[in-house]
């Protein structure tokens, strides 16, 4: 039986007490890749390796036998990325495409035994994306298989202790003339689903029913909101931690929100964020600004009482209003983090920069000052 996940009671959480009421039938290693279908994925790349750091690993297409889809493999610390384009205007992929525009469609987990992990989750209720495949090649085999979960997106789980080639079966490796250095990007933090109206019990109890994560934290729409517009949120986590999901859905406001806003864009639930983490934000950011990355403004105002919140601090207060690095803090620390406009056309997908100095929290106190940072782009969007 499901534990109740509508307690929104649990803000002073303690991670350790959390963690271990997690489920150990599924025990995840961490987040093996995550796919992006797009629209091109030759030019994505340069993107993705010149903006944001990633180094060019492996290509699977039609010079490797694929005669469907074009993809790249990129990597930046434990952080691996596949970049997949449709070759024709029939298909999944050209659906996905022509539906959200790029976006995410697969978080991959990597696992001990796919096979078990598919069973375990499909006998709890998750709906059949993949069933249990072996790929072989030359460097040994991968077992993967999958489910659905919210929207167009699915988790694909992987085995690979079997296998020692660059990725997966299919796949080449590539090397690359232009090869932009990492910016300190090291792994997923965690990543966030954007759901429909009254759908985040729903998928809470879905991750908690069928993969045995617990709720780490509840936001409700009091600490998510502005003047404006306000969500609600539940951070879902797996037993060792390695594993967050926040899940966002709608609340009332006098305004359209940052939620709506999504899935009106996106047509539907799908991955707003990716979280990546850093050991030294400020220099990750000045060498992303430099590279063309836009972030989100915070006004400085915000700065004029955010050590009376959070307290002493290691880094200058001043190169941190400079860059818009927000702060908070909790009981184990605190953490520092910022948030890059939209990376595509639509506004709809985008990344988050953090730095954990102790804090297991998701930056409760900087909500008020985000958000509205959100709703002056959705102005000029003409979306608010």
């Amino acid at each position: 039986m499901s534990k109740d996940l509508t307690n929104t009671e649990n803000i002073n959480y303690s991670p350790e007490k959390i963690f271990s009421e997690a489920e150990d039938f599924l025990p995840l290693l961490g987040t093996d890749y995550v796919e992006f279908y797009v629209g091109n994925a030759k030019q994505s790349a340069v993107y993705y390796k010149n903006c944001l750091g990633f180094q060019t690993v492996a290509y699977a297409g039609l010079e490797t036998g694929v005669k469907d889809r074009t993809s790249y493999v990129l990597q930046q610390g434990k952080i691996r990325i596949v970049l997949t384009t449709p070759m024709s205007p029939d298909g999944d992929i050209a659906d996905h495409v022509r539906m959200h525009g790029d976006g995410v469609k697969v978080i991959a987990l990597w696992v001990e035994d796919a096979t078990k992990s598919f069973e375990e989750t499909t006998k709890r209720g998750a709906k059949p994306y993949m069933v249990p495949t072996t790929e072989k090649d030359e460097f040994g085999e991968v077992v993967r298989s999958g489910i659905h979960t919210y929207g167009d997106t699915v988790h694909i789980f992987v085995e690979r202790k079997n296998y020692t080639g660059v990725f997966l079966p299919g796949y080449v490796e590539q090397t690359s003339t232009f090869n932009p250095a990492p910016l300190g990007l090291k792994y997923i933090d965690h990543m966030v689903a954007n759901v429909g109206w009254d759908e985040m019990n729903v998928w809470a109890d879905f991750y908690n029913r069928t993969m045995g994560f617990a709720n780490l934290i509840t936001f409700d729409d009091k600490d998510i909101s502005t003047q404006f517009t306000a969500l609600m949120s539940k951070v879902m986590t797996n037993g060792n931690g390695r594993v967050k999901f926040p899940i966002n859905e709608p609340a009332e406001g006098v305004k359209k929100s940052q939620i709506e806003e999504y899935l009106d864009f996106y047509k539907g639930a799908g991955c707003q964020h990716i979280a990546v983490a850093t050991d030294d934000i400020i220099t990750t950011v000045k060498e992303m600004t430099a590279r063309g990355v836009e972030f989100l403004y915070v006004p400085g105002d915000y700065y004029d009482t955010v050590l009376d919140r959070c307290g002493e601090i290691d880094e200058d207060i001043l190169n941190l209003k400079e860059l818009g690095i927000l702060v908070d803090r909790d009981e184990e620390g605190y953490l520092l983090q910022i948030f890059t406009k939209p990376i595509v056309d639509r506004p709809t997908m985008f990344f988050e920069i953090i730095q954990r100095k102790g804090a297991q929290s998701f930056g409760k106190g900087n909500f008020k000052a985000l958000f509205e940072s959100i709703e002056a782009e959705q102005a000029r969007r003409g979306t608010l």
